[in-house]
């Protein structure tokens, strides 16, 4: 076997693409963090949970009514998305999939539970592929964003003085400024819309939707930020500025926030608030309203989609469930059952919420109510209780990474963390509230156990840098919280020693060490364990282990980990495996994991964890449409590359005017004296000598040289594994071709096609034509002829500009490659075109993926054209 060096690091480039949109993110929060700090450094938190607590019912109705509303019209941006594309749903599902959509992402703001990646369960389910719902969401984040930067310019012209703490501009300035931006920014829409021109950003276009879907749009933008917007508004103490006005402040906060790229805009989006107050404003009143505003607009929605989504899981699981609400409707069965897809995401989300707020009550135990006189049991039941409800919080955040992953011990420990929660605030200080929370959580997750089938190490896989900053983001707003909460406590060594259960200051300080302590020993033993590299002996029965799941399995692509240039993962009990190669700071697998769905699944997995370990970029090249729904939840972008030409054997036939003259060639040839003669391995070294001079024969006419892993190369052990078909007229071999699959198939593919430059015509066809006739002579189903790359790739204005590159690649690229010509010579046997893609993590560009695949493929860049 081939192998590459396991100690090649990823470029620093590449490392720093990754890296520098999370770094900011999280410097950007800090800062917003440390800005919110100084701003609220005077107000008492025990005021502003008691601000909340006292918040009228009416006013928190209306909170919930403008909430209510609001998400109704985000549902709209769901509505006119579908129109933009020409496709028509169930009110049913698009209101599912636009709820579940911005309850999740928008509460979130990370990629490990988008939006995008709900609506693409639940939209797919409903019958649009994957690039319908990826033009879909980018639409969506079109028109959000247009809407509501229109809405704030809107505003800010007719109240100018909105932002005077944050623009220190004269107001006539401002409101022209407003204005001419209003101008520019509906007139450059429409313009736009009824043209029908594109505007085009760097390296991507923005096409504006028909006149009657932009005006549809602008007007859900406009009702869902004056929703949200009041949602707020209602929250917020007297001498907040006037609605109109306050409008304006809103948009500009929530466009900061988004732009700062921190998950939900948290510490951004409040900062630019309060900052925008006037200085008449009561600081702690202002706070409990942002907070109570989070809580309603964002974590309501949030619980709330939670709960939906977990009794829709124990209603297809059947059960109490399915008594209690129903049997799911055949239309929505299959749009529910899509949603499984995200459970775990969903469960780690909230498990990781759900231990950060546990961290909050062990840092600031005074948010509950203390039952009993102080005294030892009193004493030692808060002790314990806190410190144990802090052991718990740390519990859950770390847990929350394997149920992202799906592990099966991390759910089961979750369940006892939040068991153990509960226990522990009821010790501390008999907190009912938390204890029927912490209890209900653990009953929502419930239904969820059948999502997490993973058996491996809770450690095991890549604890990436988005992972690592949410913990130190989280770390830093506790921190903040506590020196907030016992701002006038003066501090003293004796505190730590006071164990007395009349304060909960020196609690709250022991609790600090232990979650500080945890964490950082958490995070330290990351940094220094030592990395589980990927295997790279030769394994002496690795070929016959492959080979034996492919027998189980009919995968032709699969045989290409006989070719000896790639290396080959398998799963733990060798029931699939998957192969790969690695050039620079990428390693690529070819195809799908080989092997039963559920175990290729859980290994495709491992090997995405693995590579992000070890700082590397995984990427799964020549994918089919199989797994689509695996690359969506694990959050990878779909790039189409080309596509398969597929012969269904049993419904070939030459008969037909359309096979007139393939058929006349045919018949020409066997007068001629052509025949096939199916050669079975091992074959005999005078055999491989004489394929070998025809093999260098047919080279000396190519551009580049011998190519490798997408494809076989001549090599005596590789083709020992395969059938091999020869062209013979009067006894002399002409061209041969490998065939992949072995006895008992159904599936076939062809792999090398060479032949004698002088015998060129019409002997691929001839072979082709044989081979057609063979095989469906043996019961086999389907016959592959190969990838036509950059085949059927949209050329829409809309398109991505990959596609459109690679489309003009395609057509005019005959000095390189014949592309179209290859196409067209396959599609004279009328085969099924099935699409293949090249599936990219998050922040990989497809420019610099497909350019090392390529020269992996060619073995380097001075091959890739020329053979000198």
């Amino acid at each position: 076997m081939v192998h590459v060096d396991p100690a090649q690091a990823a470029p620093a480039s590449s490392r720093v693409k990754i890296l520098w949109p999370i770094a900011l993110g999280l410097l950007l929060f800090l800062m917003g963090l440390w800005a919110l700090h100084h701003l609220l450094a005077s107000i008492d938190v025990r005021q502003v949970i008691a601000q909340i607590r006292a918040t009228p019912w009416p006013t928190l109705g209306a909170a919930v009514g403008a909430t209510s509303l609001g998400y109704v019209a985000l549902v709209g941006y769901d509505f006119w998305a579908l129109h933009y594309l020409g496709k028509k749903l169930p009110l049913r599902t698009v209101a599912l999939g636009g709820f579940l959509g911005y309850a999740f992402g928008n509460t979130v703001g990370i990629s490990v539970i988008s939006g995008g990646a709900v609506r693409y369960r639940i939209y797919s389910a409903a019958g649009l592929n994957a690039f319908e719902v990826a033009a879909l969401s980018s639409y969506i984040a079109i028109a959000m964003g247009l809407g509501l930067t229109m809405v704030g310019v809107l505003a800010l012209s007719v109240h100018p003085a909105a932002l005077a703490g944050v623009i220190s501009a004269p107001e006539s300035v401002i409101r022209v400024g407003a204005l001419a931006a209003t101008a520019l920014i509906l007139g450059g829409a429409f313009y736009l819309s009824y043209t029908g021109r594109a505007l085009r950003i760097r390296d991507r276009e923005i096409a504006m939707p028909a006149p009657r879907i932009l005006v549809g749009q602008l007007g859900v933008a406009l009702f869902d930020s004056t929703m949200a917007a009041g949602a707020l508004w209602v929250l917020m103490p007297a001498g907040t500025p006037p609605f109109a006005s306050f409008v304006a402040i809103y948009a500009a906060a929530s466009m900061v926030g988004i732009l700062s790229h921190v998950p939900g805009g948290v510490g951004v989006f409040e900062t630019v608030v309060i900052a925008a107050l006037p200085a008449g404003v009561p600081l702690g009143d202002a706070a409990a309203g942002l907070l109570a505003f989070r809580m309603i607009y964002f974590l309501l929605p949030f619980v709330i989609a939670f709960v939906v989504v977990s009794l829709n899981e124990a209603r297809l699981a059947g059960g109490w469930a399915t008594r209690v609400f129903g049997e799911i409707s055949e239309p929505m069965r299959p749009v529910i059952s899509g949603i499984e897809g995200i459970a775990p995401r969903i469960a780690g989300v909230a498990v990781l919420g759900l231990g950060f707020w546990m961290v909050i009550v062990a840092l600031m135990p005074v948010l509950g109510q203390q039952g009993g006189e102080p005294g030892l049991i009193t004493a030692v039941l808060a002790e314990g209780g806190t410190q144990l409800c802090a052991l718990a919080g740390v519990l859950l955040i770390v847990l929350s990474h394997g149920l992202v992953r799906r592990v099966r011990l991390a759910y089961w420990l979750a369940l006892a963390g939040l068991v153990l929660g509960v226990i522990s605030v009821l010790a501390a200080d008999l907190d009912i509230d938390n204890a029927i929370v912490l209890s209900l959580a653990a009953l929502v997750l419930l239904p969820f156990r059948r999502a997490f089938h993973r058996q491996v190490a809770l450690t095991e896989g890549g604890y990436g840098p988005l992972w690592l900053a949410v913990i130190v983001g989280m770390v830093a707003s506790a921190a903040v919280f506590f020196f907030l909460a016992y701002a006038a406590h003066p501090y003293s060594n004796a505190l730590w020693l006071d164990f007395t259960a009349r304060s909960p200051t020196p609690r709250a300080l022991r609790a600090g060490l232990l979650i500080s302590a945890l964490l950082l020993g958490f995070l330290l033993w990351l940094m220094l364990r030592p990395i589980r590299h990927f295997a790279f002996s030769v394994d002496p029965e690795q070929d016959a282990s492959v080979a034996a799941i492919l027998a189980a399995q009919d995968v032709p692509q699969g045989w290409f980990a006989l070719t000896g240039d790639k290396c080959v993962m398998f799963s733990s009990d060798r029931s699939a495996f998957l192969m790969y190669a690695q050039r620079g700071g990428m390693r690529v697998v070819l195809g799908d994991p080989v092997g039963p769905p559920d175990v290729a699944r859980q290994l495709a997995w491992e090997f995405h964890e693995r590579a992000v370990s070890e700082g590397l970029t995984p990427v799964f090249y020549e994918v089919s449409t199989r797994n689509l729904p695996l690359w969506i939840e694990m959050g990878y972008a779909l790039h189409k590359i080309g596509e398969e030409a597929v012969i269904d054997l049993q419904k070939f036939s030459l008969s037909g005017s359309k096979f007139k003259t393939m058929r006349a060639e045919q018949n020409r040839a066997l007068r001629e004296g052509y025949t096939l003669e199916l050669a079975a391995p091992p074959h005999a070294p005078e055999l491989l000598s004489t394929l070998q001079e025809i093999s260098n024969a047919w080279l000396a006419g190519q551009k580049g040289r011998e190519k490798g892993f997408s494809i076989g190369r001549f090599d005596p052990r590789y083709l020992n594994h395969c059938e091999i078909a020869l062209i013979r007229c009067e006894g002399e071999i002409l061209g041969f071709a490998n065939l992949l699959g072995g006895n008992g198939a159904q599936h076939f593919a062809i792999d090398l096609m060479r032949y004698r430059p002088e015998a060129a015509d019409g002997v691929m066809q001839f072979l082709f034509l044989g081979l057609i006739e063979a095989l469906r002579d043996r019961g086999a189903t389907e016959l592959s002829l190969g990838l036509a790359p950059l085949a059927g790739l949209p050329d829409r204005a809309s398109a991505r500009l990959t596609s459109r590159v690679g489309n003009l690649i395609y057509r005019h690229g005959g000095s390189f490659y014949n592309f179209e010509g290859l196409r067209r010579f396959k599609q004279k046997f009328r085969p099924e075109w099935r699409p293949h893609y090249v599936a990219l993590p998050p922040g990989t560009s497809p420019y610099l993926a497909l350019t090392e695949i390529a020269l992996l493929i060619s073995g380097g860049a001075r091959n890739l054209l020329t053979k000198d």
